[in-house]
């Protein structure tokens, strides 16, 4: 994982991410005005990285699906809300961290369904297994990735939710820290501090990995 201060999304002048913005821009102006076709067009863009974003958050591929169209719902809703101007993609994936802490806290409020047994590993495993479930590969060299990919899910998946959200945000969407921290309601200060949190944990849950 990086260790730098900004994210991996922050490449400066690269033409490609700069036109992409500037499309969303575009597509926003229209939907504050009640554009359904641009709606749609929006949605057609940003519905799987919001998905991703989600299932990350919380690890179930099912609930992900569901609650990325909530986003998308949320987005046209809040149409009127959205700052001429501002970065469509951090105002977005606000609205989905939002909309996956308010399922995590639902589920956390389930007296009959442990939240760890409803946690998913990216191939739609449970990673509640009962003891003595093995996971079969086709060779020990796939196995082994298997498991390595299982402990990172797990190790990612036990994070405190502020923790989990600021390293999901940082290191796989390459948002930069300051637009997390508009996102998540803290400083860059806090970010960063939680982002290094984050991956101290992991590294010591995946010590036996190194």
């Amino acid at each position: 994982m990086k260790a730098t201060g900004e994210g991996r999304g922050a490449t400066g002048g690269d033409e490609e991410v700069e036109r992409a913005a500037a499309e969303d821009a575009v597509l926003m102006a229209r939907v504050r005005t009640g554009d359904e076709a641009a709606m749609g067009v929006l949605i057609g863009r940003w519905e799987l990285p919001v998905k991703r974003v989600i299932a990350r958050i919380v690890f179930n591929a099912g609930e992900a699906e569901e609650l990325a169209q909530e986003t998308m719902v949320r987005v046209w809703q809040k149409r009127e809300q959205f700052r001429a101007g501002a970065a469509v993609r951090p105002w977005i994936f606000a609205i989905a961290v939002n909309v996956a802490r308010n399922r995590l806290r639902w589920w956390r409020r389930r007296p009959t369904i442990a939240l760890e047994e409803w946690i998913e590993t990216e191939d739609g495993e449970r990673e509640g297994r009962r003891e003595g479930e093995t996971r079969r590969t086709g060779d020990g060299g796939g196995l082994e990735r298997a498991e390595r990919a299982a402990a990172v899910q797990a190790a990612v998946a036990a994070l405190p939710g502020e923790l989990r959200e600021a390293l999901v945000l940082f290191e796989y969407e390459g948002l930069r820290q300051a637009e997390i921290a508009a996102m998540l309601g803290c400083s860059v200060k806090a970010v960063e501090s939680r982002v290094a949190r984050a991956k101290e944990k992991l590294r010591a849950a995946l010590m036996p990995w190194a």
